[in-house]
């Protein structure tokens, strides 16, 4: 069985491109997890995707959630708000990739029968990741196999970086996707809370209120040593930042083009 990590990003999606590409077997599973707080422009990105992928004759995406034990969609920002704290990454953990990415990807792969066959049959299931070929700390460190897995990245094998993984999904007729992360990430650059401000005023605006809500003591806000308020009142409105879509520099969306 091979299940593919999907992101939403430029990396999961070059994957796809270069899969495709190269003729290679169909994955049997898509997984991509759900937080509740992606940016409109990946979820318009799925719904593409999923069309693409139905030409090509693969797997759609499904789509996992985190759950509450009453069977309710749990989201990081509804968690944020009951525990009055920041994502973990904002004190320098990755707890909420876990929790909220990993945990619901690994419960439905749990449930999978094929999974189930897979593993009563004493083989492991084949996991790819998309980590690219200049992250060189990230799959250096990254595990082979365990138990239940074994894992691949495709990206580190054909030797894409950037560069080709962006090449790949314009030969392929896609736009390019843009940066894959929850609107309130504590990893964005202060471009990237600049422009989410101009483009998506109530999603800053949200991001603004979890941050108040948050009783904080070793931080200081979703800047970790600064809040994203306080940076907010030194910005002007410019005539044009990055929007969304490019605020990673790959200059994804038609204006800038």
């Amino acid at each position: 069985m091979k299940i593919l990590s999907f992101g939403g990003g430029t990396d999961s999606t070059a994957i796809l491109c270069g899969w495709v590409e190269r003729g290679l077997e169909p994955f049997d599973l898509i997984l991509f997890a759900d937080t509740g707080g992606e940016r409109p422009h990946t979820y318009e990105h799925i719904e593409r995707m999923q069309e693409w992928l139905r030409r090509h004759g693969m797997p759609l995406i499904t789509v996992v959630r985190k759950l509450r034990r009453d069977g309710r969609v749990h989201t990081l920002e509804e968690n944020c708000l009951d525990a009055k704290m920041l994502p973990s990454l904002a004190y320098g953990f990755k707890g909420c990739s876990q929790k909220f990415k990993v945990a619901p990807q690994e419960k439905y792969a749990n449930n999978h029968w094929l999974s189930k066959l897979t593993w009563q049959r004493g083989e492991r299931v084949d996991k790819y990741i998309g980590y690219e070929f200049s992250e060189t700390r990230r799959w250096m460190k990254a595990p082979i196999e365990d138990d239940k897995y074994r894992y691949h990245y495709p990206l580190v094998e054909w030797e894409w970086s950037r560069p080709e993984c962006l090449a790949a999904i314009d030969r392929a007729g896609l736009p390019r996707p843009g940066k894959s992360s929850c609107f309130f990430c504590p990893a964005s650059t202060k471009p990237e809370i600049a422009a989410l401000k101009q483009e998506y005023p109530l999603m800053f605006q949200r991001a603004l209120d979890m941050e108040a809500n948050a009783n904080l003591t070793s931080v200081k806000g979703l800047g970790r040593r600064f809040s994203w308020r306080d940076y907010a009142t030194t910005l002007e409105e410019p005539d044009v930042v990055p929007c969304i879509s490019c605020a990673d520099g790959s200059n994804s969306c038609e204006v800038s083009e």
